[in-house]
């Protein structure tokens, strides 16, 4: 939905609408976010990983022709692209936009697939982040799947946020909480990630991910041995946004 009015700048907005909103659940928040005029030309962005389906299946309960952005790195798991055909055609979904770095890209910054060797944060930058960020520039919001018990930085987490005066990121889930997760992929009986049964609770590219051992922080296979926990996708004030055991 195109912009009506708006009240002014997206801090005057996102104020607006997390006052609004605050006192509402996940499933209202989202519903209202696709459909309130300050909010604005609204997708989703997924990457159908280890808890995507909830928030996917959520939207395809309110719209289903709800653009859902899917960024393709061209280095994910096969389990992870064939999950992506799986659930958008169980739920319906009419609009999921296949988003990839250009050839051009590829061929001058790394034409030998090579580039997450020697810097994995250029390798997320030409694959994932501008791409995305490509993709992004007609709409006004995004819809992400964040939630506060994700890190330290994620726990005052609001439904509505700033994005760099860009555009507004919608976090329905933002106070959902382990067990929230896992007991509506139970009580809708969502299919799993073919990997999560294999070691992989978060899940990545294939070059840059590794199965969890018991005890480990479920973020720890992603970058192991290294301090990269983020992909960029998420900034805040201009920075990666850490979680988990990293932080």
């Amino acid at each position: 939905m195109p912009l009506e009015q708006p009240l002014g700048s997206i801090d005057e907005r996102v104020e607006h609408l997390n006052r609004r909103y605050q006192h509402h659940a996940a499933s209202a928040v989202l519903k209202r976010a696709m459909s309130d005029s300050q909010v604005g030309r609204i997708a989703m962005v997924s990457s159908f990983g280890a808890e995507s389906v909830v928030l996917l299946h959520m939207v395809a309960m309110v719209d289903r022709t709800t653009p859902v952005l899917f960024i393709d790195t061209m280095m994910l798991f096969p389990e992870t692209l064939q999950y992506q055909r799986d659930v958008s055609e169980r739920l319906g979904l009419t609009d999921v936009r296949v988003i990839q770095a250009s050839k051009a890209d590829l061929d001058a910054q790394d034409p030998y697939g090579a580039l997450h060797l020697r810097d994995t944060d250029a390798c997320c930058d030409l694959r994932k982040t501008r791409p995305l960020e490509d993709a992004l520039s007609g709409f006004d919001a995004w819809i992400t799947g964040r939630k506060r018990f994700q890190g330290a930085s994620r726990a005052a987490l609001d439904f509505f946020e700033n994005e760099d005066d860009r555009r507004i990121k919608v976090n329905p889930l933002a106070h959902w909480d382990k067990q929230d997760v896992q007991d509506y992929l139970i009580n809708n009986r969502l299919p799993r990630h073919p990997l999560v049964s294999k070691g992989f609770p978060s899940i990545g590219c294939r070059p840059c991910t590794s199965a969890v051992k018991p005890g480990e922080d479920e973020r720890a296979g992603r970058w192991r041995g290294s301090e990269k926990t983020e992909c960029g996708i998420h900034m805040v004030d201009g920075k990666l946004v850490r979680t988990g055991a990293a932080q």
